[in-house]
């Protein structure tokens, strides 16, 4: 299906804020990904293309052969619908593997797409910010979960909440790299300076390997200037680090969710899915994909 064009309005010159990062932002490349692999997809600001990143992406990896697991950490549950899940019929959850010590392999939900499995999210998570804070070694929860069944699969997404929470710190701990979504609109660096300076924190105190492996530029409009001096500024700063693929802003992408399946699945040829396909195909590059 062809997706509509909508003229966008006229544009005066806007200046795109430059971050306050830290001296470690400019990084080098990094060496291809070794699996199994866990990536948190992180970003405190809300509505940047998490949780459309760790669904579609997920999906891509999976259409590719590897064996994927998305885990749902934000109360939202957003992937877990968006995977065509439904919050009344699972019997056990991710707030269950963080808060009860229920094993992951009992909890886990295999989607429509093969090879995608997911840890869905339910609403009790929303209150798990406040039980974590009294529990005993609260930040590494689901690093010691997740730790059970590492070998199960090529690659372990996290989607986490818009926070830089409990859940969150879990998300990292739990993981071997961060993959950061940015959207390409105004302010879309604003913040992502004390991210990153989060995840040195987790890394000088809870997760010693810990890294930052790419950034994803989300809801690109190439209509628009604004979007353009948004990549040039994320690349400026992030070189390397920055994946080619860029996402566009696209009606089907938005669409997708509400039929419970990726965008690959819903729109197999629109630009969103090809997009995913290529990111995919960046992020896995060099690795070796599991036989069966």
């Amino acid at each position: 299906m062809t997706e509509p064009d909508v003229e966008a309005p006229a544009e005066a010159p806007v200046e795109v804020p430059a971050p306050a990062l830290p001296p470690e932002a400019m990084m080098p490349p990094l060496p291809p990904i070794e699996l199994p692999s866990v990536l948190a997809i992180a970003n405190q600001k809300g509505g940047v293309g998490k949780t459309t990143t760790a669904v579609n992406l997920g999906a891509a990896l999976a259409e590719l052969g590897f064996r994927v697991l998305v885990v749902d950490l934000d109360p939202q549950g957003n992937a877990t619908t968006g995977l065509g899940i439904s919050h009344r019929n699972v019997e056990g959850s991710v707030y269950d593997v963080v808060m009860n010590d229920v094993p992951v392999e009992d909890c886990v939900e295999p989607t429509s797409v093969r090879n995608l499995f997911v840890i869905p999210a339910t609403i009790d998570l929303a209150g798990a910010e406040i039980e974590l804070v009294p529990a005993m070694s609260r930040e590494l929860k689901l690093r010691r979960a997740l730790g059970a069944v590492s070998g199960d699969y090529d690659f372990v997404l996290i989607d986490c909440p818009p926070s830089l929470g409990l859940l969150t710190v879990n998300g990292l701990a739990a993981a071997d790299a961060v993959l950061v979504p940015i959207q390409c609109e105004y302010y879309a660096l604003e913040g992502l300076g004390q991210l990153l300076r989060n995840v040195k924190l987790v890394r000088t105190n809870l997760n010693p390997t810990l890294e930052m492996r790419g950034i994803v530029l989300t809801m690109f409009d190439a209509r628009t200037k604004l979007a353009e001096q948004v990549e040039r500024e994320v690349r400026l700063h992030f070189g390397s680090r920055v994946y080619r693929t860029v996402v566009p802003r696209t009606v089907r992408i938005s669409e997708a969710p509400s039929f419970g399946q990726p965008i690959i699945v819903f729109d197999s040829s629109s630009r969103g899915a090809i997009a995913y396909r290529e990111l995919a195909k960046e992020v896995s590059r060099g690795a070796s994909r599991r036989a069966g």
